[in-house]
């Protein structure tokens, strides 16, 4: 699933291509893919809005119109295109179709069909929209002492509550585990075992190592791409996902594989400390 790099990634990249420009026609092809309403009266609200700005919050991606906040969640493969022609017969992969008025059309496509759209009227507080009723503080709005105020009374792995997005959004299960690595923090330790110092090293690793996935254009594990074929450079900054029997950068020691909540989770069991 697409992580908070990768979709400031999409989201950038669509920012520089389409802001400003108007939509047309939408077609939404999969009913499901509107989520708050149905697909004919979203895409007929999107008829003739411009898509003036764009913003984040956790794994949410938002345009914003003269009328709507409009948010995607990609989910595990959601991706936007930007075409110039549609193909014939058309891809059954793409979901929505909106056609621009530059001659462009920008296209939803999801093999596994678990991606949400929303559309609300316009507010100035995004993190009030009812899709975020649930979700946690972004993780760039985060800090120690609110980690810790949700935390101190939760009894479950510290890596479960990373992947929690109602404590805090953004984070997925390969960035929990550079987190935690960085953190030298073992990730099956309770998290109500932390003090206030074990999170504000667990933000501050956090927002160093996301902004920095960000600014590598996130990862390319799995099957992310982003649109127009951007893909992600991060994996190569890797320290302990995915590096199962290497050694570990710090101690020279090997990195292992376990399960945390049916998660496969990567470590260095000597750097690592249980608390």
């Amino acid at each position: 699933m697409p992580e908070a790099p990768e979709v400031q990634t999409v989201l950038s990249t669509l920012e520089h291509q389409i802001k400003g420009v108007k939509i047309l026609k939408a077609k939404i092809y999969h009913e499901k893919l509107s989520a708050n309403m149905e697909a004919e009266t979203m895409c007929k609200s999107l008829k003739g809005q411009s898509i003036e700005s764009f913003f984040r919050i956790g794994k949410y991606l938002g345009f914003e119109t003269q009328d709507y906040d409009w948010i995607c969640h990609l989910r595990m493969e959601g991706k936007f295109y930007l075409m110039d022609a549609i193909p014939e017969p058309k891809d059954k992969h793409i979901h929505a179709i909106f056609t621009l008025a530059d001659g462009r059309y920008l296209c939803y496509h999801d093999t596994r069909k678990f991606g949400r759209m929303y559309l609300y009227p316009k507010t100035q507080d995004k993190a009030s929209l009812p899709c975020f009723q649930k979700i946690g503080k972004d993780y760039l709005e985060m800090s120690g002492h609110e980690l810790y105020e949700k935390t101190r009374k939760i009894k479950r792995e510290i890596k479960f509550v990373l992947l929690d997005q109602s404590i805090m959004a953004g984070i997925g299960n390969i960035y929990a585990d550079e987190i935690l690595f960085a953190s030298r923090l073992d990730p099956r330790t309770p998290a109500n075992h932390l003090d206030e110092h074990d999170c504000d090293e667990i933000v501050a690793q956090t927002k160093r190592i996301l902004q920095g996935a960000t600014r590598a254009g996130g990862t390319t594990i799995r099957s992310y791409t982003s649109s127009l074929g951007v893909s992600g450079r991060f994996q190569l900054e890797l320290k302990a996902h995915k590096q199962e029997g290497k050694e570990c950068p710090i101690c020279k020691g090997t990195i292992e594989k376990i399960k945390v909540n049916q998660r496969s989770t990567y470590l260095c069991p000597h750097c690592q400390k249980r608390k």
